[in-house]
Order: C-alpha cells, then sequence, then structure tokens
C-alpha cells in the first residue's frame, strides 16, 4: 500500500456532533469539549455554526463559546455558516476559518435548505467574498456528494459543476462529505482522484460517516487517491439529520488509532483521543459509536490479557 507520511484529523464534533445530539448543552460544556479536544492533539477544530437559532437551536451561542474559549496556541478554529448573515457573525469572532455548506442532492437541498442548488452555490461565493473582506480563511463543505437517501448516488458531473464554480472563483479548500456513509470504497477512490485531477490546486477533504460500516476503507481509498484531511467526530457523535436514524460520524478515536497503527502521523496519539472519547462520553452521558473507547489499542489489551 502507498500510505502519506501524514495526514491531519478535523474533530467536527461541536458542531456537527452538538446540533444532533437531541438535548441543548450549556455554553460551557461546549468550551470545555472544545478545550479538551485540542488538549488531545487536535489542531483543527469544527467548533461552532453560525446558523438560525430557530432551525438548530443547539448552536444558538456560538458566539459566547468563541468568547468563553481559553487561547488555544495551534489550534485552528473553524465555523459553518449557511449563507452570508452568518458569514456576517462569524467574521466578528475570533475564528480562525469560515465554513460553507453546499449539498450536491437536489431534493435535500429543496426539502431542507428551502433553496436550489444554485442559490446554495451563490450563498457561499457571497460567504467568500465577506470571509476575505475580513481576512478570514474561506473553505466550503459539499454534502451528500456520494450518495442520498432522496436522490441515491449522486452524479459525479453534478460535483463536478459544483467544483467547477467555486475553484473558478479561487476556492482551493472543499470538504467532500459522505453524508450518509452508505458510498463505497471504489466511488471515493474514483470521485477524488477525477476532482483533483480536474482542478488544479484543490485540497479536498473527506468528511467521513459510517452508517455501512464502510468507513475505514472508504478513507484507505481517499488516501490512495491523494487526500490528506480527514473530518471526523469524537465518539462518533452526530452526522447530520437527514434521516429519522442515527447517521453517524466516523469517530475521531478509531481513525486516530487507524492512522497510528499504519504508521501514518497525525499528531493526535491513539491513546490520547481514546482517553478524550471516553471523558466526553461520561461527561455527555453518551455511548461512543466506534471501536477503539469501547476495545482500547493493542497495548491495553495485552495488558489486560497479561493481567489475566
Amino acid at each position: 500500500m502507498q500510505l502519506p507520511e501524514s495526514v491531519t484529523l478535523v474533530d467536527v464534533g461541536p458542531r456537527d456532533g452538538l446540533q444532533s445530539l437531541g438535548r441543548l448543552l450549556p455554553t460551557e460544556e461546549k468550551v470545555w469539549l472544545i478545550t479538551r479536544l485540542a488538549q488531545a492533539g487536535f489542531t483543527e477544530i469544527e467548533a461552532v455554526g453560525f446558523v438560525s437559532p430557530k432551525f438548530i437551536p443547539a448552536l444558538a451561542d456560538a458566539e459566547a463559546v468563541l468568547e468563553a474559549l481559553p487561547p488555544l496556541p495551534g489550534v485552528r478554529l473553524r465555523g459553518l455558516v449557511p449563507n452570508a448573515r452568518g458569514a456576517e457573525r462569524a467574521v466578528r469572532t475570533r475564528l480562525d476559518e469560515v465554513v460553507a455548506l453546499i449539498t450536491a442532492s437536489v431534493r435535500y437541498t429543496a426539502r431542507n435548505q428551502n433553496t436550489t442548488i444554485e442559490a446554495a452555490v451563490e450563498n457561499a461565493l457571497a460567504a467568500q467574498r465577506i470571509a476575505d473582506a475580513a481576512g478570514k480563511a474561506f473553505s466550503v463543505a459539499v454534502g451528500m456528494a456520494f450518495w442520498c437517501p432522496l436522490d441515491g448516488v449522486i452524479p459525479q458531473e453534478r460535483v463536478d459543476a459544483i467544483l467547477a464554480r467555486l475553484h473558478a472563483a479561487g476556492v482551493r479548500q472543499v470538504m467532500l462529505a459522505g453524508s450518509m456513509g452508505m458510498e463505497d470504497p471504489r466511488a471515493v477512490h474514483d470521485r477524488f482522484a477525477r476532482w483533483m485531477d480536474r482542478f488544479p490546486g484543490l485540497d479536498p477533504a473527506f468528511h467521513v460517516h459510517d452508517m455501512a460500516g464502510l468507513a475505514s476503507a472508504n478513507v484507505l481509498a481517499a488516501m490512495q487517491a491523494g487526500v490528506r484531511r480527514f473530518e471526523t467526530s469524537i465518539c462518533g457523535l452526530g452526522g447530520g439529520v437527514a434521516t429519522p436514524e442515527a447517521i453517524g460520524n466516523m469517530a475521531s478515536e478509531d481513525i486516530a488509532q487507524m492512522m497510528e497503527l499504519c504508521g501514518v502521523a497525525t499528531g493526535v496519539e491513539a491513546e490520547a483521543a481514546i482517553a478524550c472519547a471516553r471523558e466526553v462520553a461520561a461527561r455527555l452521558d453518551v455511548r461512543p459509536s466506534g471501536r477503539a473507547a469501547l476495545h482500547g489499542t493493542r497495548a491495553a489489551m495485552l495488558k489486560a490479557a497479561a493481567a489475566g
């Protein structure tokens, strides 16, 4: 296997995880979660979302969370914005990066965002102009870039067209999301390889879900195509609201352990990620969906076996 020397792990739990938690957390608990992730070694964290509190009340305190956070040297904080209004809020905070959102599913975009893909692209470009004027880094998340429960397999050409618009506008940081976890490794590999070939300078990330149990295989497939950034969530928290069932992000502790076993550096030690996940699970009263927090590392298993 041809594996890179290193990759970057981005934890999206404080935003994507908490928005799907099903209950509201106090601001101080969100501050604790972000700080704990930084202590575990995560240097990129999607901390908040600047969305309408009417639709996602769990993220209503974005500004308060960022104001209450202690200094986190070496940590890049990101915030999701659905439109220009969200971007205007975001750039007035300490955020390092503004993340716009587009969904590549026609029916999902209409049903859940009450707009069209073309209008969503225009919203993203409006957010880009606001971020650029404020001197903030800017990126775009493209949700359901592979498969959707409403549209089925997303036509590759549709995502090509979205990326072409973004690339022409100078956007190079793009996160392609397997928003249901039903994509397969071959599709993941072939699409990322195609996008990186067609759009010079594109720096894609893979936002990984695990509904079908294919997350690790899909991560390997993306790495083989050249992807070097992966978005996951501590304990597997969250993953969207596309269906009544829990969708499930890939657990950050799982990908940290997988990369460590493969000899790929991430800056996040497996034991540190597992300890973090166990603390988060206990404090938030959730059950980790990943395996690493449940079963531990090889070293821990050896130690337990030796102890009888």
